[in-house]
């Protein structure tokens, strides 16, 4: 007879994996955040009828990836990542640059979860703080590379705003894809901007998208919390 037993894997003797891997695993939409259930203010233009097609869509996503949070997120996750132990400077301006009180949650709540996960499975030293501030210090913990993990994170909060317009517009999955596709190399070149901007450069400009965000928390019917 041939007596097999479990191995139970643990956070302090978790296998390193190849970083690209890890970092696929950690930036996946899969990753458990809560962001499946923010809009970024897209359920609202959805409402009022400003986004109705791929075409919108697409526009919409480039403007908040160029623009908006998404070119601030991606130059905060890379300070993040530089910073070291240093981080209360660049925590306060990523909470900060919330234009309202829905994306401050949104940030917030997202990073605490993220957080909160790193600590469980790799017993990572990491408060709660913003999300693209938590990303990009869990990167450089983990030793995990600079530009592709800001690029797999950008391109997670591409895919959750993409899923949120498949079900709001209502658009088809391979149109979802093919808005995804074009997203990501957008991306990699917000990124590439990104990556060097100095901490007191960092903003964005993208109003329409914030007062959307403002809006959003008075529709009467709503399937986001952003």
């Amino acid at each position: 007879m041939i007596i097999r037993t479990a191995t139970v894997l643990t956070p302090t003797c978790m296998p390193m994996a190849d970083p690209f891997l890890t970092l696929h695993q950690v930036f996946s939409p899969a990753f458990p955040t809560g962001g499946f259930a923010y809009s970024h203010g897209l359920e609202a233009m959805v409402a009022e009828g400003r986004v109705a097609s791929v075409g919108d869509m697409e526009d919409w996503l480039e403007t908040v990836l160029r623009f908006g949070a998404g070119a601030t997120d991606a130059a905060l996750f890379c300070c993040a990542y530089d910073a070291g132990d240093d981080l209360a400077e660049v925590a306060e301006l990523a909470a900060a640059l919330s234009g309202t009180e829905e994306r401050r949650r949104e940030t917030m709540l997202q990073g605490a979860a993220f957080a909160a996960t790193m600590r469980k499975v790799w017993q990572l030293d990491l408060p709660d703080m913003a999300y693209p501030v938590a990303a990009g210090r869990a990167a450089a913990l983990m030793g995990l590379p600079r530009i592709p993990s800001a690029e797999a994170c950008l391109l997670g909060m591409a895919s959750n705003l993409v899923h949120a317009g498949v079900r709001l517009i209502p658009l088809g999955q391979s149109d979802g894809q093919a808005v995804l596709a074009k997203a990501a190399a957008i991306c990699s070149d917000v990124v590439a901007q990104a990556a060097d901007t100095p901490i007191d450069d960092i903003g964005g400009f993208a109003p329409l998208i914030d007062i959307s965000s403002a809006r959003h928390e008075v529709l009467e019917t709503r399937l986001f919390r952003s």
